[in-house]
């Protein structure tokens, strides 16, 4: 068992975390609530579409040596759950900071 692609997620993550952090951007800046309910939102219409594909035969598991083999569920590994984390979380904390960057260059 290997633990190396799930550490290389939750790393970054925590290097997301950081960002976020950095520019008090979704989680630090003063909308945990939002950001845990968004990001929450986001991975479980990632894992209903995961588990659609699964039960219609499109996504399958691949192996590979740096996985875990823990499943949450048939073909639907742990790590999946970590990508779709930072998946989402990623794309808010770079959508927050463009947004952010994009109205400071237009302000006179």
């Amino acid at each position: 068992m290997s633990f190396l692609y799930g550490a290389a997620l939750l790393f970054a993550i925590a290097g997301t975390g950081l960002l976020d952090f950095r520019h008090s951007l979704a989680l630090f800046g003063g909308a945990a609530g939002r950001t845990t309910v968004i990001v929450g939102v986001a991975v479980a219409f990632f894992l209903a579409w995961d588990v659609a594909g699964i039960a219609t035969g499109v996504f399958f598991r691949g192996g590979g040596p740096w996985m875990t083999g823990i499943l949450l569920g048939p073909e639907l590994p742990l790590e999946e759950l970590f990508f779709l984390v930072l998946l989402s979380y990623s794309t808010l904390v770079s959508y927050l900071l463009a947004t952010r960057a994009l109205s400071r260059r237009s302000a006179p």
